[in-house]
């Protein structure tokens, strides 16, 4: 008799619960994104409609394989290629408009006072909104934190960005540029003409994939390049299942691509904590490491390991790990964006680059660029900024609210980015 009555009394425990878990999943999937679609367009901001669960998630990986099968004309107006379902929308709708991460909203916003006010973010009512798991395996560092965390990691990165260490990595940065510069020298006299065709992106890639490793790992940078081609793979796959992400459970499926992502951030979890494990041995045992990135970081975190009323504020070996796999991400693809147009605009316009050229053998001569002499380098400072403002590296930001908040004359609910 007792098995079967305790049967009894477990049957309604569970119907209930699974009733209450399907009404959270129906209020998250439906019920909330369209009370807040209403909300917005009460107000005046239009967009696309609510799609169940996706989103735009789907339309956006379409609009982007397709806008990626056709080659990109030389034009200043590259929106169309780097995010075509924000374009289309903006054309439609206005600067101002909706767009779906899953059953997220996410309201576009160009205005630059309305930008400036989200970004000075003075009482911390827009923040960094919490990235999906498997955003997170890219590296979780500085960029993701907010308040004393942000505070805390970024006291102890500083050093490594002071002008006294930059300097101490500039042979790292010519060594790399050189073997750069001596690989075209190679190809070109190969060729047996004055010139020859060169894909530069993979090149460049390669350069600063390189510069990294050297400035971040010094001495162990052949194990730093091995990190970098992890991450670089690992972004792939990534931006491969993004679209899969707002689906509950999907990245514990056992997929092909999801048991390889897990794999990977494996293999960079086990370098980098073995790298990261010697440089604190070493530096316990009196050795120096302070002229890459992760000598300081450790070096900085060690310090404050050392006082006792810090040794809270200093960064566990698995904060280390993600701060590295930040710099990777962060610095790599970046940087040859940007070196990538700098060389497209100078073939365009080769009166600016005679300009250039001319400045850089003025200032330098055929001697070695140094730390000091780059401040001379007004033409070339200028041309550097052009770029960056025609073609930006990183396309947009995303906050999020977590109270009800008026920009300009839209009131945005905690729910919204």
């Amino acid at each position: 008799m007792g098995a079967p009555s305790a049967a009894l009394v477990c049957a309604p425990c569970v119907v209930v619960i699974l009733s209450w878990l399907l009404l959270k999943y129906v209020k998250w999937v439906w019920l909330e994104p369209k009370k807040l679609e209403r909300l917005l367009k009460d107000q005046g901001i239009k967009g696309s409609p609510y799609k169940f669960l996706m989103g735009d998630l789907r339309d956006n990986a379409r609009l982007m394989r397709e806008a990626r099968s056709r080659p990109i004309p030389l034009t200043h107006d590259i929106v169309p290629r780097v995010t075509p379902l924000h374009h289309q929308l903006m054309k439609t709708h206005g600067k101002m408009c909706i767009t779906w991460f899953g059953p997220i909203p996410r309201v576009t916003i160009m205005d630059p006072e309305l930008v400036k006010e989200i970004l000075s973010n003075k009482f911390g009512h827009f923040a960094r909104p919490n990235s999906n798991p498997v955003m997170r395996l890219l590296g979780s560092g500085l960029v993701s934190y907010d308040g004393e965390k942000w505070a805390k990691h970024r006291r102890i990165i500083n050093p490594a960005f002071h002008q006294e260490k930059l300097k101490l990595m500039m042979p790292a940065f010519s060594s790399s540029c050189v073997e750069l510069i001596d690989r075209w020298k190679k190809l070109v006299d190969s060729s047996g003409e004055e010139h020859c065709e060169l894909d530069v992106w993979p090149e460049l890639q390669n350069l600063t994939g390189d510069v990294i490793s050297r400035t971040a790992f010094g001495s162990s940078y052949e194990e730093g390049r091995r990190i970098f081609q992890l991450q670089h793979e690992l972004a792939e796959l990534i931006m491969e299942i993004i679209q899969f992400l707002p689906i509950p459970g999907y990245r514990f499926l056992p997929t092909k691509r999801n048991i390889k992502i897990r794999n990977i951030d494996k293999e960079i979890h086990i370098i980098l904590g073995d790298l990261v494990s010697k440089r604190i041995k070493a530096m316990k045992m009196g050795d120096v490491y302070n002229d890459d990135l992760l000598g300081i970081l450790i070096e900085s975190n060690f310090k404050l390991d050392q006082e006792q009323d810090s040794k809270s504020l200093a960064m566990t070996v698995d904060e280390v790990i993600e701060e590295c796999k930040l710099f990777y991400l962060a610095g790599q693809e970046t940087t040859t964006s940007i070196l990538t147009w700098t060389v497209i605009l100078l073939s365009i316009h080769p009166d600016w680059q005679s300009r250039a050229r001319q400045e850089v053998l003025e200032v330098f001569g055929d001697n070695k660029p140094d730390y000091d002499g780059l401040h001379h380098l007004k033409i070339v400072t200028m041309i550097l900024y052009e770029v960056l403002r025609l073609y930006p590296p990183v396309v947009f930001l995303v906050r999020c609210t977590y109270k009800e908040m008026k920009l300009g004359k839209v009131t945005f609910h905690r729910e919204f980015t």
